[in-house]
């Protein structure tokens, strides 16, 4: 039975992945190279920060590297989903590498709202790689006064 190892925190959270090599080429056990073919279908988690002012809730992340072609954002009244993949440039093997950090693949990440946002006046822009969603708060004090017609 082949030992899986549970992927860290880290590797999780930026989809980054432990690429175990030793000074001596061909070291690598087979094990090792079938984890390594089976992780190529997991999703990374994309990283975000997420703030707010007195008007909008603002949803920031890096995906630079990634064609808008590929980058898909659903939005509801209570959470946004950021769905994406990063196209690798060109294929690598595994034992030529020295240190692979960058992630390639699809991503995604739900991020649940702390209050209820407007969806339609929602919008997404991408600038030198730092994608920035806004997303204008419901006021749900906001009173309004409407008059009664006699028909």
């Amino acid at each position: 039975m082949a030992y899986k190892a549970k992927r860290s925190f880290f590797e999780r959270l930026t989809g980054a992945r432990k690429n175990d090599w030793d000074d001596v080429a061909d070291a690598r056990v087979p094990e090792a190279e079938a984890m390594n073919a089976a992780d190529d279908d997991a999703e990374g988690q994309l990283a975000v920060d997420v703030h707010q002012d007195e008007s909008e809730i603002i949803v920031r992340a890096f995906i630079a590297g990634v064609k808008p072609e590929n980058l898909d954002i659903v939005i509801t009244r209570e959470m946004v989903t950021v769905k994406g993949r990063r196209e690798r440039p060109e294929e690598v093997s595994t034992k030529d590498y020295f240190i692979q950090e960058l992630y390639w693949g699809a991503f995604s990440r739900t991020i649940m709202l702390p209050q209820e946002i407007d969806a339609d006046g929602a919008e997404a822009v991408e600038r030198h790689g730092l994608l920035t969603i806004r997303l204008p708060k419901l006021d749900k004090h906001k009173t309004k006064s409407v008059r009664v017609k006699s028909i």
